[in-house]
């Protein structure tokens, strides 16, 4: 039988052993590489955001960024991979306002609640919509167009970039806080939508302000008004919705990066300083001031309230405007 002089000796022994071995089978977040999924195809705004992003990130995170592009179901198909994933820091999503907010607020979060699947890491940018109409509209101003849209209700029209997407939202804000009546004609992308502008087939659409500076500085667009609180750099003639008489409408785009819900707080927390830090350098600034998008780094607390009042807003919105979709 043992003494208790051996027995005692034995569990100094096991206690400094598992002191020893814990230090090495916890490693320091992060100890191999992180995973940016983008729910969208290569080339759009959330793409080259998350490539602008990833391409610093390794610096101040001290560790290889892959992207990864997860399209489908506008969006939704890599947000819910996302959802599903390890919450341990290393497979994140890089959303929008479609991504993280419009699509579940017109869905009912069918496929996936933000808000419950989600931990906000860090606001990326930010950027603003603009109405644009065909050069040859008879209306030069917001004020006239409203004027013209309630002399003919149901009359004119404008295109989206699809269903319940930002910009169909964006334009059914329009209607409820001027009170006219006008035809929604979806399309399959904005691009489409900006032809069918261009070829006369709708009057208006309410696009990024990135995609369609280029149209407007050649004249193939008229700009009657910009969605943000004040005007914009990149187009300062151009009133906003608010000096063009339209109440309380401010309209932001937005990319941000969020984890897996059960994230542990300490890896949010270094991921938001890292993706903060890499949005303070000056040239991923300047990166992102030439796609007219503006930097605004902040703690993950400040990007979850914006997502919750944001949420709000849109559920709003949509239920106002009768847009569901099953």
């Amino acid at each position: 039988m043992l003494s208790k002089r051996s027995l005692l000796a034995g569990l100094v022994i096991l206690a400094l052993g598992a002191v020893a071995v814990a230090p090495a089978t916890a490693q320091p977040y992060p100890a191999k590489p992180v995973k940016l999924i983008v729910p969208f195809p290569p080339g759009g705004p959330v793409d080259v955001a998350a490539r602008l992003l990833g391409q610093h990130l390794p610096r101040t995170l001290g560790a290889t960024v892959i992207v990864e592009n997860r399209a489908g179901a506008a969006g939704a198909l890599g947000s819910k991979a996302v959802a599903s994933a390890e919450p341990d820091g290393y497979t994140l999503l890089c959303g929008n306002i479609s991504s993280l907010v419009v699509l579940p607020a017109v869905t009912g979060n069918r496929d996936y609640d933000p808000a419950k699947v989600f931990a906000p890491v860090a606001k990326v940018s930010q950027n603003y919509e603009v109405l644009v109409v065909h050069p040859g509209f008879p209306a030069r101003s917001v004020a006239e167009l409203v004027a013209l849209a309630k002399a003919n209700p149901g009359k004119l029209n404008f295109g989206s970039a699809g269903l319940g997407n930002a910009t169909h939202l964006a334009a059914e804000l329009f209607k409820l806080r001027t009170g006219t009546d006008i035809v929604h004609i979806p399309y399959k992308g904005a691009a489409e939508a900006v032809t069918g502008v261009l070829g006369g087939q709708v009057q208006m659409f309410f696009g990024d302000i990135a995609g369609v500076l280029p149209l407007m500085n050649d004249g193939a667009l008229r700009a009657l008004a910009v969605s943000s609180e004040t005007r914009n750099p990149l187009a300062p003639d151009v009133p906003t919705m608010i000096e063009s008489g339209v109440p309380d409408y401010v309209v932001l785009t937005y990319i941000g990066v969020v984890a897996p819900a059960a994230t542990p707080s300490a890896i949010v927390d270094k991921l938001n300083a890292a993706i903060n830090a890499s949005l303070a350098a000056p040239e991923v600034a300047a990166a992102f001031a030439k796609l007219g998008a503006e930097v605004r780094p902040a703690p993950p607390q400040d990007f979850a309230a914006f997502l919750a009042a944001e949420t709000r807003k849109w559920t709003e919105v949509a239920k106002a405007a009768n847009i569901k979709i099953e």
